[in-house]
């Protein structure tokens, strides 16, 4: 089936397009700049096609021959994003009318119960683009989901954030609001499943995970997920939507003209009010995603071997919790980062042999009293301090221990990683990098990363980065010396 996806940059569509691949579609992708999936392993695959939706001029050629077309973009965080998200909405509606397309299949929001009056911007912008949609002529599904739980979803990053970063916090009262979120997982599976839906299919359907819980709820129970303790919530009535998104920008990196329509959104109850969609769309064989399993699942994409807070793979059923490359800055949670490069005038091969011989008896090329403090407070804190030494003074293996270090990877004569073993409230890793840099010479690449655990986590790193450029400048700079003494020099004439 030839899939058109719009949206392929965004969150929801860039997970979309490699599971349409994956299931044997044909898969076309309408970007306004098709450069932005120029690095994305799955575009080599789909054919990307330069057009916006709010230029019907440029429209036609991205519709041509589609059968299915998903729409999955907004203007939230715009100003003026109803307009714009009204023009879009119909524009994309004539254009496939217009070129015979067979079924429509849109992703919006909860419809807002009749608790409040006046439903708030963004999810009547939402109710309004599925009722231009459902009126195109075109057969078209309309999906309605809350609370999207998974790596990159601007509700999801607000809740990682908000409870990683507060132990205590004061709260409106519509964190005790009833909402019913859903994995990303299962938005794809339905999303994928309403390509097949027969032609006399045009409505709306709700879906849900299987818990309905408050945001309160939601708090603690990720709090209780990720090993931190339980956190102290006090709803009053002083803060409006406008404050609250105002104290959400505050505390976290989501955008406030992002957090601001998101959080006016929540003072409405959001759960399903039906299932019909597993008329249609059968639930997946394994059931539908609980809340804790789904956090776990967008979380754990964070994977130690890897380092990186964001990265693609593949598209696999797994892979949709996982960040993408074309995720916006301020999601996937926060790594602090050290990075230091020098210039060495000694070969590649002669600084990774330093590299390599660092740590047990050698030391680690700066301070060494501070190394030998650390060592003695991990031990202190029931730690493995730097006692465990290393097996072997020049070479390494996979897995070995190194003082308080593990070896996570090495790629000989390139690429050393280290994982902390040593107490922190986080996980962190040190990693060093020989390049070759012509005429004799290489370049000595360090970069230390730290993901906090909690709000310890994130005042232990603003404690330790004054000593930064003692420890983990020094380091660099005796590592690229000592490569530079080391290194064999030519016989002069």
């Amino acid at each position: 089936m030839r899939c058109l996806v719009t949206g392929a940059t965004g969150y929801i569509g860039g997970r979309l397009a490699p599971r349409l691949l994956a299931e044997g579609h044909t898969v076309r992708c309408l970007a306004r700049k098709a450069a932005r999936l120029r690095d994305v392993p799955w575009a080599a695959r789909a054919e990307v096609i330069e057009g916006d939706l709010r230029k019907p001029d440029t429209l036609p050629a991205a519709f041509e021959g589609v059968e299915v077309a998903y729409y999955l973009v907004h203007s939230l965080g715009q100003a003026g994003f109803e307009a714009a998200d009204r023009e879009a909405a119909t524009n994309f509606a004539a254009a496939a009318r217009a070129a015979g397309v067979r079924r429509i299949v849109y992703l919006g929001g909860p419809e807002p119960t009749e608790d409040r009056d006046v439903p708030s911007p963004h999810l009547r912008s939402r109710a309004e683009v599925a009722r231009i949609l459902l009126d195109s002529g075109v057969p078209t599904a309309v999906l309605r989901a809350a609370v999207i739980i998974g790596s990159g979803s601007a509700s999801f990053e607000m809740l990682r954030y908000l409870t990683e970063r507060l132990p205590g916090m004061i709260t409106p009262r519509w964190v005790r609001n009833q909402i019913q979120p859903i994995a990303v997982r299962d938005v794809l599976h339905y999303l994928i499943g309403c390509a097949g839906l027969p032609p006399e299919v045009n409505r709306a359907f709700d879906i849900a995970g299987p818990d309905a819980l408050t945001f309160e709820d939601m708090m603690q129970r990720y709090a209780r997920v990720t090993g931190l303790p339980r956190r102290v919530i006090l709803p009053v009535r002083l803060l409006t939507p406008a404050l609250s998104s105002y104290w959400v920008g505050l505390i976290t990196p989501v955008p406030n003209a992002i957090a601001r329509p998101l959080v006016e959104s929540l003072v409405h109850e959001a759960v399903a009010h039906e299932h019909d969609i597993a008329r249609y769309v059968p639930d997946p064989p394994d059931g539908l995603t609980g809340f804790d399993q789904a956090v776990t699942l967008a979380l754990a994409k964070v994977r130690d071997a890897e380092v990186e807070t964001r990265w693609s793979t593949a598209s696999g059923p797994d892979a949709p919790a996982e960040p993408l490359p074309s995720d916006p800055e301020w999601s996937g949670g926060t790594a602090y980062t050290d990075l230091r490069e020098r210039e060495v005038g000694a070969p590649a091969g002669a600084l990774w042999r330093v590299i390599e011989g660092v740590g047990g008896e050698h030391g680690w090329y700066s301070f060494p009293l501070a190394w030998s403090v650390r060592g003695w407070l991990d031990q202190l804190a029931g730690g493995v301090g730097l006692r465990r030494g290393r097996r072997d003074p020049h070479r390494l293996q996979v897995g070995e221990a190194l003082d308080f270090w593990r070896v996570e990877e090495i790629v000989p004569g390139e690429l050393l990683r280290l994982r902390a073993e040593m107490r922190l409230p986080g996980r962190a890793w040190l990693e060093m990098r020989a390049e070759p840099a012509g005429d004799g010479r290489s370049r000595y690449v360090q970069r230390a990363v730290f993901l906090p655990h909690g709000l310890v986590g994130h005042l232990y790193w603003g404690s330790v980065l004054p000593f930064h450029a003692i420890i983990f400048g020094g380091m660099a700079r005796n590592i690229a010396l000592g490569a530079e003494q080391t290194a064999p020099h030519p016989t002069q004439p």
